[in-house]
């Protein structure tokens, strides 16, 4: 999930109704008791008049507590496939083996669909090592701010153009000269290298230099100076003020302020313009190292305590600009060699990195299935979550674990044999962590379309806002509701309902029978930065969960540290619980879900004939794909209430 900031215009988050008494698959934690929805002005007591089938949902929790499969399922993405970056064959394998999942499930149709993507990358191999160099760099060398020319060391800029590399620091006490350095002792460093970036040819060696480049103007003082330098281009990090992380679970105070009223202004176009300009100085500095040779370049993790936050700084596309190799560094060390450098002592770097591309398919894919509904309409209900991950860790919850959520309330529903009136459909999507690429393909066909915005110089298409006429296909008028899983391993505590208060009650109620679950939040807030958005923006009702953070922003969002481990198996349990009976009460109440209004501009397009999916090369490891096992008998281990993983906390 791209964690920016989401568009929040909160009201009055209600859910009324009396909870339901029902078994929990595990006790609600001290921090949050279990509650009933609660009711704003306005609402009665029972959502407003909206039915729920009781029965239905005492049958899905059964199953869903007794005979899940949920960590099952998210240990074999995580462990056994491990991480899927868009366009590898680790994601393809996982496409197909859900694909199978879903197959043996009972789902119908279980098929991928394909769309155009670019040039897949994986690494193998990323050491990074130090050594201080034999002599600081000579007094002669010393810049000055009338000249600015940089030191040999740091080629840093003067205090008159820029601020210091680490100001906010405590400052590093004044040493004597360090003795004459015989032999060279080296120290490795903990870095990762990020996407799309070449790897080395074996390992290279260059001195450190620290630059600051704050705009475009900055670059032209490192002219002719980076050739074969590795470029630090951060500043030290400083820890000291971070505030303290999100409690690993929402107390009742914090669902208390999802739902209270609070208005909050969108970015302004001066905000905006800030970001953009961001992007394009990214891309200009990208050629910019490229154009003047320079070894690699290096940043600074923005996490403590050696957690690495790596993603993209390569080319995935065709015709896009190349770069050099990439690296994030944990920021521990990576303040090292900042004040080493700031002292005066030349440093030495030692890089190695083995990483490949893949060119044979340029397709990304998506895995849809469904269960096929009774009305002939051709009515649908959707839920969703990305396969896709970044390659610092396994991707375990971002997203293997919405993922789970999504494939197991599907399985639950098929096990039942139940009978929707609208069909069930699910979809993984791949390419979300690049700018949600493979869910607005898929709502670019089979919904709505905008006109293909024009390439903007360093910003990705997936972050400019759409403008133009908006066609409308045929399925737009079918779909009754999208939701969508990605807020990492916790459980549901509630749900956003994007600014569409007509669907507020309607929550309200079918969370009634789920509250001892501590599912009781209607929220109004908008919010963006997933999978749900490309629908939202068409005029379709998508929706978002609210999640129990656990250890997800602070500790393991596209980091290294994205592994099994960190997964809570009560948690999964309880939100495909959850899930499946949103799932069930959308596709079985008469109408559809209310909409907001379309987009202004917003035509009919003429029908076009369905395209087919071409077929998908074999996995690399098809023989390692387990057999699905029948619904009734999960995996050893599995059965009767979940417990955490070793490890999990």
């Amino acid at each position: 999930m791209r964690r920016l900031r989401p568009a929040i215009l909160a009201l009055s988050a209600t859910a009324a109704l009396a909870a339901f008494a029902g078994r929990s698959a595990a006790p609600s934690t001290p921090s949050s008791p279990a509650r009933a929805p609660r009711a704003a002005g306005g609402f009665d007591g029972i959502g407003g008049g909206e039915a729920v089938d009781l029965e239905v949902v005492t049958r899905i929790r059964d199953e869903g507590f007794h005979r899940s499969q949920a960590l099952a399922t998210a240990a074999y993405l995580s462990d056994r496939i491990g991480a899927r970056l868009t366009g590898t064959p680790e994601l393809k394998e996982a496409n197909e083996w859900t694909r199978r999942q879903l197959a043996g499930w009972g789902l119908a149709n279980a098929h991928l669909e394909p769309w155009r993507f670019g040039h897949g990358w994986s690494f193998s191999r990323a050491v990074v090592a130090m050594s201080l160099m034999a002599a600081t760099a000579p007094a002669a060398e010393t810049a000055t701010a009338e000249t600015g020319t940089a030191t040999a060391a740091t080629a840093t800029a003067t205090p008159a153009t820029a601020a210091p590399a680490a100001a906010a620091l405590p400052a590093t006490p004044a040493s004597p000269a360090p003795p004459e350095v015989t032999a060279p002792h080296w120290t490795q460093l903990r870095a990762l290298p990020k996407a799309w970036t070449p790897g080395t040819p074996g390992e290279m060696r260059g001195e450190a230099m620290l630059v600051t480049i704050a705009g475009t103007g900055d670059m032209d003082r490192y002219r002719g100076k980076l050739a074969g330098k590795a470029v630090l281009l951060d500043k030290a990090r400083d820890f000291a003020g971070d505030a303290a992380p999100e409690p690993r679970r929402y107390t009742a105070e914090k669902l208390d302020e999802f739902g209270a009223f609070r208005v909050s202004s969108r970015p302004s176009a001066a905000e905006r313009q800030s970001r953009w300009d961001r992007f394009r100085l990214r891309s200009e500095v990208r050629k910019f190292l490229v154009a003047e040779k320079a070894l690699a370049s290096i940043e600074a993790s923005p996490l403590p305590w050696g957690l690495i936050r790596v993603m993209g700084g390569g080319p995935y596309k065709d015709g896009d600009a190349p770069a050099v190799t990439g690296l994030v560094m944990a920021a521990e060390p990576y303040n090292r060699l900042v004040r080493l450098l700031d002292a005066g002592q030349r440093v030495e770097l030692a890089i190695d990195v083995q990483a490949r591309t893949y060119d044979d398919d340029p397709m990304a894919y998506n895995t849809v299935a469904e269960i096929p509904g009774s009305d002939p309409r051709g009515e649908v209900v959707m839920a969703g979550a990305h396969l896709d991950s970044w390659h610092g860790g396994t991707g375990a919850t971002d997203n293997a674990a919405g993922c789970a959520v999504v494939l197991e309330a599907a399985r639950i529903l098929s096990a039942l044999h139940l009978k929707p009136r609208r069909t069930i459909r699910v979809a993984l999507w791949t390419g979300e962590e690049e700018g949600l690429l493979g869910s607005r393909a898929y709502v670019s066909r089979h919904f709505a379309s905008w006109p293909e915005p024009a390439e903007a110089a360093g910003i990705p298409v997936g972050y400019l806002d759409p403008e133009g006429p908006l066609s409308l296909q045929p399925e737009h008028a079918k779909l009754s509701a999208y939701f969508n899983v990605d807020n990492g391993s916790g459980r549901i505590r509630g749900i956003t309902a994007q600014e569409n208060a007509a669907v507020q009650p309607i929550f309200a109620a079918w969370l009634a029978p789920l509250a001892d679950l501590g599912a009781t939040t209607v929220s109004q807030r908008s919010v963006g930065a997933t999978d749900h958005v490309p629908f939202d923006r068409v005029g379709l009702p998508a929706f978002q969960f609210i999640q129990d953070e656990l250890d997800y922003s602070s500790h393991t969002h596209h980091t290294d540290a994205d592994v099994y481990d960190h997964l809570d198996a009560d948690d999964l349990v309880q939100a495909s619980v959850v899930l499946a009976s949103f799932l069930y009460d959308a596709a079985g109440r008469p109408g559809m879900l209310p909409r907001k209004p379309l987009p202004a501009g917003a035509v009919a397009s003429a029908p076009t004939a369905p395209r087919t999916a071409p077929s998908l090369p074999a996995p690399r490891h098809p023989a390692a794909a387990p057999k699905v096992p029948p619904a009734a008998a999960p995996p050893p281990g599995q059965l009767g209430e979940a417990r955490p993983p070793r490890g999990a906390r």
